[in-house]
């Protein structure tokens, strides 16, 4: 976010240089912004911090501007609307080498940021709170969030990212401002939380956790965190930076099942219960297994390479690896050879069929040779459109400044 997107309402100064900024997002929070701002103070004068209380404020029309002015903080307008909005919009004005950002909602307690600016001195990149291990009062959590949302939220997190972050929503956490400024976060609502941790730990940040107090917020309004919207998009976040859960784990589980099933009854039915006989609905649902496998794989194919080329994973990786020998020529050679392949499967079970005068097949492998050979075909088709659709991401970006003076060309299609 561009620095002149934010301007403070005590002018244009000059950065002093402080070690602290206590930064505070708000949005029509005049019921407690006085006593977090009261509380941070304190504590910068009783650490003997040379620090900084920042307000970012995205929109509060509820005189929560007027009143971080009458207690001494510093405040900014956030012009993008949301809770990562106000974040990005602070932490590009912050002054302090490192940040401390919490709720302002009385929530957590700012006069009690002993460990967390203990950790930054000690090297750390980005301290966590943890809710679980610090405590939770009673009524400061719902209990959908508390028992369900956050515990699984989270661990998927830890599972996606291998990161040892119990609470990966704690709305209070510190972190050295160069290293968070540099990951260039972009998330502009609730999934901010997400983006952060994720995006420090993609980077080799090094990531602490403090165990946390909650208490209830001294609000009389509902929160602005909404469960089922907010809870998808932490959900969406965690997905989509992790093509490998999304799309490569379930693909290549689903092929295998599916091989394995069509193996077991490539030949005839088989009984695995006395009552339970699998023919060939089932050899049909093992060919649909295997399809849908290989779309998720080629899906994650190509979300793995953009995300290498867009800049947020890494290229250094083993599946990048692999993708990199997959070239747009051998997934074509291949993609073909696979057509040519089940071709010549169908052909088989047609000619076998011809015999008969295209009547009736009693045999049953008759049927199973023509949907294996028809599953291949859409395998090789697959494969070969996957080819082609990576070998655009090999295609050269024009630059703006060329594009701009390009002739615009009459659409044909």
């Amino acid at each position: 976010m561009s620095s002149s997107l934010i301007q403070s309402d005590l002018g244009f100064v000059r950065p002093a240089d402080l070690e602290l900024t206590i930064l505070m997002p708000c949005l029509n929070e005049a019921e407690t912004i006085g006593t977090c701002i009261r509380k941070a103070q304190a504590f910068l004068a009783r650490k003997g911090v040379a620090g900084e209380v920042l307000v970012s404020d995205n929109g509060s029309t509820d005189g929560s501007r007027e009143i971080v002015r009458r207690h001494g903080a510093r405040l900014v307008n956030a012009p993008i609307r949301g809770y990562g909005g106000a974040l990005l919009g602070g932490i590009e004005a912050a002054r302090g080498r490192y940040v401390v950002m919490g709720d302002a909602d009385d929530s957590y307690d700012f006069s009690s940021l002993d460990e967390y600016l203990d950790q930054l001195r000690s090297g750390a990149d980005l301290v966590m709170g943890n809710r679980f291990q610090g405590g939770i009062a009673p009524k400061a959590m719902p209990f959908l969030h508390r028992y369900f949302g956050n515990p699984a939220l989270s661990f998927l997190g830890r599972l996606f990212f291998k990161v040892s972050v119990g609470d990966f929503h704690c709305g209070l956490r510190a972190f050295n401002a160069e290293s968070i400024r540099n990951l260039e976060l972009r998330a502009t609502g609730m999934e901010f939380a997400s983006e952060m941790v994720v995006r420090g730990a993609l980077s080799g940040l090094r990531i602490v956790e403090v165990p946390t107090l909650l208490k209830p917020d001294g609000r009389s309004r509902a929160p602005h965190l909404k469960t089922w919207r907010d809870g998808w998009r932490h959900l969406k976040f965690l997905l989509m930076h992790s093509p490998r859960w999304l799309f490569f784990i379930p693909g290549f589980t689903l092929i295998a099942i599916g091989l394995l099933l069509a193996m077991a009854l490539s030949l005839g039915p088989i009984r695995i219960f006395r009552d339970v006989i699998l023919d060939i609905d089932s050899f049909i649902s093992a060919c649909f297994l295997i399809i849908f496998g290989v779309q998720l794989v080629s899906f994650g194919a190509v979300s793995r390479s953009y995300a290498a080329m867009a800049g947020y994973l890494s290229r250094n990786t083993g599946s990048m690896t692999v993708l990199r020998h997959l070239s747009t020529d051998r997934l074509a050679l291949g993609g073909a050879l696979l057509v040519g392949v089940g071709a010549a499967i169908f052909s088989v079970a047609l000619y076998a069929w011809a015999l008969r005068g295209f009547g009736r097949l009693p045999d049953p492998w008759i049927p199973r040779i023509v949907l294996g050979g028809m599953t291949v075909i859409v395998v090789g088709f697959q494969v070969l459109a996957t080819g082609f659709l990576l070998g655009l991401f090999e295609i050269p970006w024009m630059s703006p400044d060329r594009r701009s003076k390009m002739p615009l060309a009459d659409e044909k299609l």
